[in-house]
């Protein structure tokens, strides 16, 4: 059976809240330099449309940290497949991450990238489902807070599927 898609976000509203996050950013880190962490796969087109909207000066590194495979579900497994190219050691990070769901990951995540002593770290994300946090997870930035429904596009994927849709949809019949 194919599944069908409801949008959830319509990507004006997607485009209107990354616009107002990147000037929050950038009046909270003026004056400095940020360093972007993108969570992949599925953070980077969020990162990237967000870089695009800081006024800051920004550089950026890529990690690929997971807990889901294929499924719909999280495994509970944390794991990191891809590490960080250079040092955050003195940097404000700011982590952009698509998704927050059990906050397995982030927690893991927020944990192994304060022991490398950045001068500051935070976490932006574009989706936020609390009513699934496990873990106890600062989010410092959300985009927007969702009900607990299965979503793709804008980066997220169902089996590695849906992740250029311009919009956040709800994936209907998959459990």
């Amino acid at each position: 059976m194919a599944e069908s898609i409801k949008v959830l976000v319509p990507e004006e509203e997607v485009d209107a809240r990354i616009r107002a996050l990147g000037e929050q950013i950038s009046k909270d880190y003026e004056g400095k330099q940020i360093h972007l962490i993108c969570v992949l796969k599925g953070g980077v087109f969020f990162m990237c449309e967000l870089a695009k909207r800081i006024t800051v000066p920004v550089s950026m590194d890529f990690m690929c940290v997971g807990s889901y495979g294929d499924g719909t579900k999280s495994s509970g497994v944390v794991r990191i497949a891809k590490d960080l190219d250079e040092s955050i050691e003195g940097k404000d990070v700011l982590i952009v991450e698509d998704i927050i769901d059990s906050g397995n990951t982030l927690y893991y995540l927020m944990d192994v990238l304060q022991r490398r002593k950045p001068a500051s770290l935070h976490l932006c994300t574009l989706l936020d489902k609390p009513d699934r946090r496990v873990k106890d997870v600062k989010v410092d930035y959300t985009g927007f807070e969702i009900p607990d429904e299965f979503v793709v596009g804008y980066g997220l994927d169902y089996a590695q599927k849906y992740r250029n849709l311009p919009y956040i949809g709800v994936v209907e019949g998959v459990e």
